[in-house]
């Protein structure tokens, strides 16, 4: 059974967007609309980027810096244990397309 959808009217930089996204999602999405708002303007700012294209562009990059390197107690790296398990996916999804029965 799919999960219900829900329509948003979001506002970014000052430009509205409608997005979809699962019911149960809504507070994180909202909470994402917030952080990316938040950088953005951080970035305008600063005043050293101009153009809303590039000021994404370069608040998308510092957030996935950040995302990349995050590291949490106890020295895990989330960005790495992330690439690994994507990886480790990536060569299942591979050897699943090799299978025609799986049982």
């Amino acid at each position: 059974m799919s999960e219900a959808v829900k329509h948003l009217d979001i506002s970014i930089m000052g430009r509205e967007f409608r997005v979809a996204c699962p019911v149960a999602e809504e507070e994180t999405l909202l909470q994402a609309v917030q952080l990316l708002d938040a950088r953005m303007h951080d970035i305008r700012t600063a005043g050293k980027v101009i153009g809303i294209e590039k000021i994404a562009i370069m608040t998308a990059l510092n957030m996935t810096h950040e995302f990349l390197s995050t590291k949490v107690e106890g020295g895990f790296d989330i960005g790495s244990i992330q690439r690994k398990i994507d990886n480790m996916n990536s060569t299942i999804d591979a050897a699943l397309l090799e299978q025609t029965e799986l049982f």
